[in-house]
């Protein structure tokens, strides 16, 4: 047996995967954990989640693989501080001493975390590995893809050099083609305006791909003259005159402001056109160089198809267009695209490049659903349900769909948890917040009163694969949620009289199709489709939602409110649960009724415990 760690960490989004002898048994981020939303810290939790699960010691790990190689991390940002100077002196002060103190010493540091994880000594530690990277994420997008051959394209803010890389996967090896370097990068440019339009950087991509819809591009033609110098093979350089990240502290500069005529939105103010005009413009263009970058690549590699990673590969609307537009017959894109699906890529290099180990694709997936979190039994879920004294009803699963579905149809809200915990940003039915996707009405009421958040974001619906064609315009699998398709036109609603020249959250308020709740003001929706062999309890009860109702979709968000990460264990879910609207939980095969609890004590000052995103 060889058992290989693949570790994330010290960015954001920390994290922890277990091979063993080339299968992923088990991976987790730090934040499900610590409950601290990207947690950064070294990923103490989700190492020993992942023994365990495995039923290992630390000293039975034969190698400990590292996502990145912090010197040349180091190296990028002595150069650029130098070649920024005297911009650059605050920043680099900022930085230096946690680079002194731990980070120039990553191997040291590293090997006294895993002591203190496995209490052994220094004689005792798996060797540690380490690759770059670029080639982590190249390696979590190939490896567990169905492609015994694949081109493979990685794009995110930056890694030690590389903010956007192609590679030749082919076997068990990956080869690097090229790659362009920082501080030219479609991750800065998006995380810009990101941060331009009052959201969190590293957080708040996805509200600015959300709000594009209710905007109108008109300031491309700026953004491609002024900040970015775009060649027709989709290879960019940005103009370093308009932002700020380089050298200071903040994403943009006072040049920025003038350009767009305004000063950053603050965080929490009212969203304006304005915003959302800025977020479709960025939008568009980070999908035209996707598509470039895409078109070039296959004509260089003559491949097939293409893997994707990287932050920018969770931008399930440009994905959506390369799968429709682009020259590939196929995409599949790492469902932990970003660096905490790092740490399944640093693993599986070293088991396939580092000791050269046979794969052998076979048209299915690696991932295993992404079901790779902890998971809790019956007994577990009635023995904490009976320490809080907390009343519920168990029931048989022949008995559970159907009394499931009959809520849901009654435009019920349900806290859904069950099996293993998803690895990775999204929710795919193992902690899962559902509803009737007919409902006019769940969209506000999931934002407003159970997600706590803004609302213009949109949700996802959560359907039978088999039906997926009949409601949406796509011919293939997205079980990860990954790409975004138009609804069929059989199921759209005509906009009313009147008000087809709304603008803006106006929008929000007309019914564009018979299912209202996760259909976007633009006629599409972001699609998951649910399948037998990776989680049958949730195809099940949506194939009971069907009978009970003939719809096969229903309404998908994660379990946890605006700030706090995706909830791990049934306490965590209780808690959501119970500081929520939610109308019912499902813990496992125990269901229980908001109206059969007892409340909690009147505070809310629970709300403060997560930073919001």
């Amino acid at each position: 047996m060889t058992a290989i760690l693949g570790i994330s960490a010290y960015y954001h989004d920390s994290a922890a995967a277990l091979v063993i002898d080339g299968t992923l048994v088990a991976a987790a981020q730090e934040e499900r954990f610590s409950r601290k939303k990207h947690d950064a810290r070294f990923p103490i939790n989700a190492i020993r989640y992942c023994l365990q699960e495995a039923g290992l010691t630390l000293t039975q790990l034969d190698e400990v693989v590292f996502y990145e190689k912090p010197l040349i991390t180091f190296e990028r940002l002595l150069e650029t501080y130098i070649a920024t100077a005297p911009r650059g002196v605050r920043s680099f002060t900022l930085a230096m001493p946690v680079w002194l103190r731990e980070k120039l010493y990553l191997k040291t540091v590293l090997k006294r975390e895993l002591r203190g994880v496995g209490d052994c000594d220094r004689n005792q530690l798996p060797k540690l590995l380490f690759t770059e990277h670029h080639q982590a994420h190249a390696a979590a997008a190939f490896f567990p893809s169905p492609f015994p051959k694949a081109a493979v394209l990685c794009l995110d803010a930056v890694g030690e050099w590389a903010t956007a890389s192609v590679w030749l996967g082919d076997g068990n090896q990956l080869t690097s083609q090229w790659e362009l370097s920082f501080p030219h990068s479609i991750g800065m440019l998006y995380s810009a305006f990101t941060y331009y339009t009052g959201f969190k950087v590293n957080s708040g991509e996805y509200k600015v791909m959300g709000l594009a819809p209710y905007g109108e591009p008109k300031y491309v033609d700026v953004i491609l003259e002024k900040l970015l110098d775009l060649k027709d093979d989709g290879t960019f350089r940005l103009n370093m005159h308009y932002f700020n990240y380089a050298a200071g502290l903040t994403m943009t500069n006072k040049r920025f402001d003038k350009l767009f005529g305004a000063p950053p939105r603050k965080p929490e103010s009212p969203l304006t056109q304005r915003e959302m005009d800025l977020a479709a413009s960025v939008q568009k263009v980070v999908e035209e160089i996707v598509l470039r970058l895409a078109r070039t690549v296959h004509q260089e590699t003559g491949e097939r198809y293409l893997c994707l990673a990287g932050g920018v590969a969770l931008n399930c609307v440009a994905n959506g267009r390369l799968l429709r537009e682009g020259p590939f017959e196929d995409i599949w894109i790492q469902p932990a695209s970003g660096d905490a699906g790092s740490a399944v890529g640093a693993a599986l290099a070293a088991w396939y490049q580092y000791r050269d180990q046979p794969r052998q694709a076979q048209g299915t997936d690696f991932m295993r659903g992404s079901y790779l979190g902890p998971g809790f039994s019956n007994e577990d879920v009635e023995a904490y349900l009976q320490e809080i004294d907390a009343p519920y009803q168990r029931l048989d699963d022949d008995e559970l769909f159907p009394a499931v579905a009959e809520i849901l149809a009654t435009e019920n809200v349900v806290g859904w948890f069950q099996g293993r915990m998803e690895f990775g940003p999204r929710a795919l039915g193992g902690r899962s917040i559902i509803g009737d996707a007919r409902s006019p009405k769940m969209q506000s009421v999931m934002n407003l009163k159970i997600k706590y958040r803004e609302s213009f974001r949109p949700f996802a619906p959560s359907v039978l694969h088999e039906r997926v064609s009949d409601y949406f315009q796509i011919d293939r699998k997205s079980p990860y949620m990954l790409l975004v398709a138009e609804v069929q036109e059989e199921i759209r609603v005509p906009v009313a009289a009147g008000q087809e020249q709304a603008f803006g959250i106006e929008k929000l308020k007309q019914q564009r199709s018979k299912l209202p709740a996760i259909t976007h003001v633009d006629y599409s929706a972001r699609i998951q489709t649910v399948h037998p062999e990776t989680n049958p309890r949730y195809y099940n009860l949506i194939r009971a939602f069907e009978q009970k109702t003939g719809s096969a979709v229903i309404v998908n968000t994660s379990f946890n409110v605006r700030g706090e990460p995706i909830v791990c264990t049934p306490a965590d879910a209780y808690r959501c649960f119970m500081r929520t609207e939610m109308d019912y939980l499902v813990l496992e095969n125990c269901v229980l009724k908001k109206a059969d609890q007892k409340p909690l004590p009147k505070d809310e000052s629970w709300q403060e415990e997560f930073e919001l995103d």
